[in-house]
């Protein structure tokens, strides 16, 4: 696994694995498979509710935890300061663990305003020892810029929404700008068209890969880390599979070009989690 070296000395891996509607005992048996073929790290969140199955597949593996980078995510319903110490508290009992690789505020929701408040305590719990690092999901630049001057402290990461169809140029822009890393939730586009463009499918020829796999090595060479989740072990295998070859820098751009003006599925401005 090749690793980003984060702005606060910290490193995570370049490619990450998603656990988003991943739960019980079928959450565990798939964490479970990808940590034993190489992912090393694992994101969820309070809202997937399923920090205890990440937990479980973590104390199942013969991994050690210091090998392991996992994430969790702060709820909008818990953005007031207390609220938010206590919630971190909580998601590290939930997972049976004694610190958190990452947490992330899990949306802005700037209508209510308390993502400063809650960025606050993260920064807390950082010095806690609760979290080694600690950033913000499906935040804009003015968002994190007003972190920045109010805090002094930037976000390591930025997670948002990145696919064929929206690279999230601007937010990759300023991220990259402030040593930022972006990583891409649904990296591969959860409908799925994406991967019937033509040009991806040409590539796929081109270089013997699948449609996903041109995806996420345009994604790495962009500068994104991205978080697919696959639950069948050929799909996961196929995943990692992607640091054996490279695109060539004008097939970079021109798959960055697949922009459409309405590819993204969700607005950070509107949207409350």
């Amino acid at each position: 696994m090749k690793y980003f070296e984060l702005n606060d000395g910290n490193r995570i891996p370049q490619l990450g694995f998603g656990t988003y509607r991943l739960n019980g005992s079928h959450a565990v048996s798939v964490i479970d498979n990808a940590i034993n073929l190489g992912y090393r790290l694992i994101d969820s969140a309070v809202l997937y509710e399923n920090e205890g199955a990440v937990g479980r597949a973590i104390e199942n593996s013969s991994i050690g935890r210091d090998q392991l980078f996992v994430t969790s995510k702060l709820p909008g319903r818990h953005q007031a300061y207390k609220e938010a110490i206590t919630q971190i508290q909580e998601s590290l009992y939930s997972a049976h663990l004694d610190y958190y690789d990452l947490y992330l505020i899990h949306w802005p929701n700037p209508k209510k305003d308390q993502y400063l408040e809650a960025w606050q305590a993260l920064i807390d719990a950082k010095k806690f020892g609760l979290i080694r690092s600690i950033g913000v999901s499906n935040f804009e630049p003015e968002h994190i810029q007003r972190l920045i001057e109010e805090t002094g402290v930037t976000p390591a990461v930025n997670q948002v929404e990145l696919h064929p169809y929206w690279s999230s140029k601007k937010v990759r822009e300023f991220d990259d700008k402030h040593r930022i890393i972006t990583e891409a939730w649904s990296p591969l586009q959860r409908a799925g068209y994406a991967m019937k463009e033509d040009l991806i499918l040409q590539l796929a020829k081109k270089y013997n890969k699948t449609p996903a796999q041109i995806i996420l090595r345009w994604e790495t060479q962009i500068n994104v880390l991205p978080i697919p989740k696959a639950t069948s072990i050929a799909h996961q295998e196929a995943n990692l599979e992607i640091f054996d070859f490279e695109l060539t820098p004008k097939e970079v751009t021109a798959l960055t070009n697949l922009d459409k003006d309405d590819g993204r599925r969700l607005d950070p401005y509107t949207m409350e989690g």
